[in-house]
């Protein structure tokens, strides 16, 4: 992928960049791995807004991507480099020997024609195969990793993310999350070797509010513009303070330097936390 910038006709499209597409292969989904995404606008069951600032935007498909790389020992071939409107990242569409296709996170550097396999022994270290992490050797980067063994990657699954394997001792690997966080996993659980493809989404400047909203994505008001009935900091006369000795959330909760986290068991197993030196 590269970045492509554009003529400055109008002022939203003098700062936007685009993504050229020059990785991507086919255009059209498998109809087979597709299905339809049901907007919900941040609604839950009951019609109440839970997640704040979604709605509008185009109308996507759900891929349905492998996540778990549980065909083992089965060669596949890469058919397909393909855009994905639900994340950044490629997808690659795998034709496996036994005839059946699947959806998987392309890694960078992996095309068309190329040979994967993905196996719970040592396989070769090459970009998109999958092995458990106790066979990467320290300091290649790896993507699409397992926390649980057989629950399917649940890190390094955006664009341009990747793990580094440090060690492997004992039941346990210790890896570099693309956040800094140093922790362990168990040293069965599945990853990709390789970074994550299209490392060059950071770089997309969206120039204008309307392509927030075609992703769907609504904007975001400031608590003292608001009336009073909405927004503790809401009301007064012009430009005014929140007047209130601590900020608050919109449901008069305290806001900004409250640790609000629970603490949870899987916090053992952290070396070193993102953005500290200490635990």
């Amino acid at each position: 992928m590269g970045i492509k910038k554009v003529r400055a006709n109008t002022p939203g499209r003098r700062g936007a960049t685009f993504d050229d597409g020059a990785d991507i292969t086919k255009t059209t989904p498998e109809k087979r791995l597709i299905v339809i995404k049901k907007k919900t606008s941040g609604r839950n069951s009951q019609g109440k807004i839970t997640v704040r600032h979604r709605g509008g935007g185009e109308k996507r498909y759900i891929r349905l991507v492998d996540f778990k790389r549980d065909k083992f020992d089965i060669p596949a071939t890469v058919a397909s480099i393909e855009y994905d409107p639900n994340r950044g990242a490629r997808l690659a569409l795998l034709n496996y020997a036994d005839g059946e296709k699947r959806y998987i996170i392309a890694t960078i550097n992996v095309g068309v024609g190329d040979k994967l396999l993905s196996s719970k022994n040592l396989i070769e270290i090459k970009n998109g195969n999958a092995m458990p992490v106790q066979y990467i050797p320290a300091g290649v980067a790896i993507h699409n990793l397992e926390l649980e063994v057989g629950r399917g990657a649940k890190v390094a699954r955006g664009a341009g993310n990747a793990v580094f394997v440090m060690g492997v001792e004992g039941k346990y690997a210790q890896v570099k999350m693309p956040s800094g966080e140093i922790r362990l996993v168990k040293k069965e659980c599945l990853c990709t070797v390789g970074q994550a493809s299209n490392p060059d989404k950071r770089h997309i400047v969206l120039g204008k509010a309307g392509r927030s909203r075609h992703m769907g994505i609504r904007p975001t008001v400031r608590g003292t513009a608001m009336n009073p009935v909405d927004h503790p900091h809401g009301g007064g006369e012009g430009n005014q303070s929140i007047g209130l000795k601590h900020p608050k959330t919109p449901w008069g909760k305290p806001a900004l330097g409250v640790k609000t986290r629970r603490k949870r068991s899987s916090s053992k197993l952290i070396i070193k936390r993102r953005g500290s030196k200490k635990k």
